[in-house]
């Protein structure tokens, strides 16, 4: 699913992380597509993925059925699509 946020880039990723951390989920990375393109003289919109979680509920999950651990931990890709727009899918 794709939304399209009311915020730009860097509000919209700044209160994604506050949201998800005052819901006791822990954002175990940030990848910056962006910082990775301008490392090999690339152009590329800000786009970042979160990697969030929650040990306590993922853990059991993945006890019970190892292989659940491909789908864990959760990802968010927050993005610049043109016109400015920041979109969450």
């Amino acid at each position: 699913m794709r939304l399209e946020s009311s915020y730009p880039f860097a509000v919209t990723l700044a209160r994604l992380r506050s949201t998800l951390e005052a819901r006791g989920f822990r954002i175990f990375a940030t990848i910056d597509h962006r910082d990775a393109a301008q490392s090999v003289e690339m152009v590329m919109p800000p786009t970042s993925v979160l990697i969030y979680g929650d040990p306590r509920s993922g853990t059991p999950l993945m006890l019970s059925a190892p292989d659940f651990a491909l789908e864990l931990p959760l990802r968010l890709l927050v993005r610049e699509g043109e016109h400015g727009k920041t979109y969450v899918t």
